[in-house]
This record gives structure tokens, C-alpha cells and sequence, in this order.
């Protein structure tokens, strides 16, 4: 790895941005939940304000992959690919609808590693939130960037065995409008989420990928929907990535006071893995 890429560590950067009624119904619309209740003042769903803080680079500095240029924020890996491989949130308080938000970020781990696919390399974030002068959460996401497909496209990650039972589960079909409609709330313009040639002919997938974050949320949803308290704290871990128009079925147990939740693809395979402490 590039020495020059650890200067990228403690980096920090301040943004604001607004947890809006129209957002909120936006993802009610998104998840087909109605919209009673989501009113100016009302506390917002924990997993909600995963959508805030969507990239405002203007458009001459957007790279080929439709993610911002690197190397004013993020260090400038020079490895072509990026995904998201997951977060580790802990909820530290309320956000309600209306409320002005202040995030602070801060590169806090930059990491070289070999994989099946070739060099890779990690970029760990923390995000802190706060609002109403007071935390709403602390998150650590980890972004990976990998290197151009060899011939024959990107590989095949081997499949991983999901927890035995569910108490619950839900099959869901992210089709190319809710990826649309995830993509255009939290302004991703990825271009793996949309543009099938890229996807195929560049990032060597066979399908366009279902947003990393919209996985996680519909996750988050279901647990909500079956759990009787929120959660304190939730790590996910994105396994295997996910394809536009087949089907995924999202699953949930408990046991004391913790939650494992995970999401298989059409195949069966593990996909997304999460484990959740409940609040107390």
C-alpha cells in the first residue's frame, strides 16, 4: 500500500444536512409503509437516517463509476472498484423529523490486503451524528476498493451458511424501480445499481447490484416490524452481493437480549449477515 495513503488517516470533515418530512415519506413510499404519523417533530425509524449525507460533489468531479472523484475526502486509491462492505452503528439517541443534523467524519483505518480477487484494499469511516445538540449515533463503515476483473469476470464468492431457523422471514424482489428510487433518495450515482453494460462489461457482474444500504434496510424494517424494543446496537457485514430483479428472502431470530438477522439471495446463499443488540 502507498505510504502516502496513511496520511489519509485521522482526516476529518463536517456536513449538515436535514432530516426532511418529504424524505420521510419518501422511504415510507420506497418500503410500501403509509405515511401516518410522519409529521414534523416525530421521532424517525432508527434505520432511516441511513439515507442522509448522500455525495453533493458537483457532476464535473464525478468519477467513471459515478461515485465522486477520490482524494479530497476519501484517500485516492488507485484501485478502480469500490463497494461498500458494511457498518457497525451504535443508536445513541433519537432523530426526529424536521431536525437539522451535523456529521463529522473521520478516516480512521486504511488497510492493504490480498483476497481470491486480487489486491484490496480497506477504508474504514466513522461517522458521528448529532442533533438537538445531542449524539443520535456513532458508525463505523468499511469501503472496499478493489482491483480491474480478470478475464472471465469478477469471481464467484463461495457460499456461506446462514443460521439454521428464522423466526421470521420476508422474500422480497428489489426490482430496477426500488433500486432506482433507494439510489435517487440517498443520491448514489453508482453506476453498478443502473447501467447493465457498465455492471457487466466493466465490474464483471452478471446483473446490476441492489444497493448495499437498501439490503441493510429492508433488513433493519422486518427486524423492526417483529422486534417489541429498538435496537442499541446493529454490525452488518455484506457477504456476497445481490442482483437487480431476483428474488431475496430476509430473515430474523432472536435469542436473549441479542438479534441475528441475514438476507439470502435467489440461490440460497448468504448474502448480508447482521447481528443486533437490543436496547435495553
Amino acid at each position: 500500500m502507498p505510504d502516502d495513503l496513511n496520511a489519509w488517516i485521522g482526516r476529518t470533515r463536517t456536513d449538515t444536512d436535514q432530516m426532511t418530512r418529504q424524505t420521510a415519506l419518501r422511504i415510507a413510499a420506497l418500503l410500501d409503509l403509509p405515511g401516518d404519523g410522519l409529521t414534523d417533530g416525530a421521532v424517525l425509524p432508527q434505520a432511516w437516517s441511513a439515507v442522509l449525507f448522500g455525495p453533493l460533489a458537483p457532476h464535473s468531479q464525478i468519477g467513471p463509476d459515478g461515485h465522486p472523484r477520490r482524494g479530497d475526502f476519501l484517500p485516492p486509491v488507485a484501485l478502480p472498484r469500490r463497494m461498500f462492505a458494511g457498518r457497525r452503528t451504535t443508536f445513541q439517541g433519537p432523530l426526529h423529523i424536521g431536525d437539522e443534523v451535523e456529521r463529522v467524519s473521520e478516516i480512521a483505518k486504511v488497510e492493504a490486503k490480498d483476497g481470491r480477487s486480487g489486491r484490496m484494499i480497506f477504508v474504514t469511516v466513522v461517522h458521528r451524528l448529532r442533533a438537538r445538540g445531542a449524539p443520535v449515533l456513532t458508525e463505523e463503515q468499511d469501503i472496499v476498493y478493489r482491483d480491474e476483473i480478470k478475464p472471465g469476470g469478477a469471481p464467484t464468492a463461495p457460499a456461506r451458511d446462514a443460521p439454521p431457523t428464522a423466526a421470521w422471514s420476508r422474500t422480497v424482489v428489489p426490482d430496477p424501480v426500488m433500486v432506482f428510487r433507494y439510489s435517487a433518495i440517498t443520491y448514489n450515482g453508482h453506476r453498478i445499481h443502473y447501467d447493465a453494460d457498465y455492471t457487466r462489461d466493466v465490474e464483471g457482474y452478471p446483473a446490476c447490484v441492489v444497493n448495499g444500504g437498501l439490503t441493510t434496510l429492508l433488513t433493519l424494517e422486518l427486524a423492526r416490524a417483529k422486534l417489541d424494543r429498538p435496537l442499541a446496537a446493529v454490525a452488518t457485514r455484506n457477504v456476497k452481493p445481490l442482483f437487480v430483479g431476483r428474488p431475496i428472502t430476509v430473515c430474523g431470530t432472536t435469542a436473549g437480549e441479542r438479534a441475528e438477522l441475514w438476507v439470502l439471495d435467489d440461490g440460497g446463499a448468504l448474502a448480508l449477515k447482521a447481528s443486533a443488540e437490543l436496547a435495553r
